[in-house]
């Protein structure tokens, strides 16, 4: 892999990319930023009654194994919902976002909840230079975080940085079927599904110009303006291999937990699934490496 194309300057990444590149990120900054408070304030989140244990699958605490006294990071993590049952499981637990205003909400949380957490505000390019170079035993990501990632060898690279010799990282993602389902529109019993978005990389991002987040709540009015970018399974993978790290397990789920379609119904221990009379695809994916 040639580095020498990724321009580190005060050590951070974001100054390698173009200006249209980062000004897209400074939009995606800004978008998250008004969605904040609405999302705080919505029964989607639930901040003050749901536990935050709820957010996981049992088998996601199976592959992160105990966290007590461990050092866990948690990229892109908004606000802060799942990064508060790190700290809960007894991890020194630091969490990290592009949002100003994500960050300062997580704190409050945090606060309110008695929890011990660290937040910082950085573009995820640039957590090295943001957490002075430390180094964690757990990095935890996902749930609809790599979309907003333009370049994920930049983002693999800053893992490896990020990891002690012998740490984990664990990426829980949408899978690139799910993202690329939709309803048909029009359809009369609002159950058939086809394909409306890319499952791959390689048309660049897209522009995505809504008033409504995905939780319930008022409207943005300003920000309205935000950029995703599709990336496939193999090339996340393949971005984590390249950087160093050892792929040792990738699960495939056909659960949520929120439903993400009307049809979909509620599993025994609260995620979603579709009917049974549907075809049974993979929803989520779980991947654990170590370094």
């Amino acid at each position: 892999m040639d580095r020498s194309r990724w321009l580190w300057l005060d050590g951070r990444m974001t100054e390698g990319f173009d200006d249209t590149t980062r000004r897209l990120m400074n939009l995606i900054e800004a978008n998250w930023d008004e969605r904040t408070p609405i999302h705080a304030a919505s029964r989607f989140y639930d901040v003050e009654g749901r536990d935050p244990a709820a957010w996981f699958a049992d088998y996601e605490w199976a592959d992160l194994g105990d966290l007590a006294g461990r050092d866990v990071l948690h990229l892109q993590c908004h606000l802060g919902t799942e990064t508060a049952a790190f700290a809960q499981r007894g991890a020194r637990t630091v969490g990290l976002d592009l949002s100003g205003a994500a960050v300062a909400e997580a704190r409050r949380i945090a606060t309110r909840a008695g929890l011990d957490i660290e937040y910082v505000h950085a573009n995820v390019y640039d957590a090295p230079a943001a957490l002075g170079d430390r180094r964690f035993d757990v990095i935890y990501t996902g749930k609809g975080a790599l979309c907003y990632l333009p370049d994920l060898g930049r983002w693999a690279d800053v893992i490896r940085r990020l990891l002690r010799p012998g740490g984990r990282v664990y990426v829980v993602e949408f899978h690139p079927v799910l993202t690329s389902l939709g309803l048909v529109p029009g359809n009369g019993d609002g159950r058939e599904l086809v394909l409306r978005n890319d499952c791959l990389a390689g048309r660049g991002p897209i522009e995505l110009d809504a008033t409504r987040t995905y939780t319930d709540g008022p409207a943005l009015s300003t920000s309205t303006t935000s950029y995703e970018w599709a990336h496939g399974l193999g090339e996340v993978v393949t971005a984590l291999v390249d950087a160093g790290i050892t792929v040792t397990r990738l699960r495939e789920s056909g659960t949520l937990p929120w439903p993400r379609w009307p049809h979909m119904v509620p599993t025994d221990d609260g995620w979603w699934r579709l009917p049974d009379d549907a075809p049974r695809i993979p929803l989520f994916y779980a991947l654990l490496g170590q370094s």
